[in-house]
């Protein structure tokens, strides 16, 4: 279990990075200063995908994962030679993984969400 998790840390630090070298943020921890006060009526500039966008795109790749592992699943028995156990299995792996890190993402927002609504006012 702790390979998957540290397969999953080490995604998430290189869609970081990643991140981080598209974006035109200012060197650092730094915070740009137009961002601050950009006035009225002044709209933010976009950087990159929302949240919204990001959380369809992670749900689709999951999806995927998971129609791929299906397809070689039912490809291994119907007896195809190129669907060899150890790539169904790996497959399936994934397939598991993915889902289950889905499944904690959900389970931290449902969380954050629950926390928030139930601040003083």
């Amino acid at each position: 279990m702790s390979d998957a998790i540290s397969s999953i840390l080490s995604q998430i630090r290189a869609h970081q990075s990643h991140a981080a070298l598209r974006a035109d943020a200012p060197a650092g921890n730094a915070i740009d200063p137009s961002l601050l006060n950009p006035g009225p009526g002044a709209a933010r500039p976009s950087d990159g995908p929302g949240f919204s966008e990001t959380l369809a795109n992670a749900l689709d790749n999951v999806s995927a994962t998971q129609r791929k592992s299906g397809e070689l699943q039912q490809a291994f028995e119907l007896g195809d030679p190129r669907a060899d156990l150890a790539r169904v299995m790996v497959a399936m792996q994934e397939s598991q993984v993915a889902f289950r890190a889905t499944v904690e993402v959900r389970n931290r927002l449902v969380q954050a969400y629950q926390d928030v609504m139930n601040m003083p006012i």
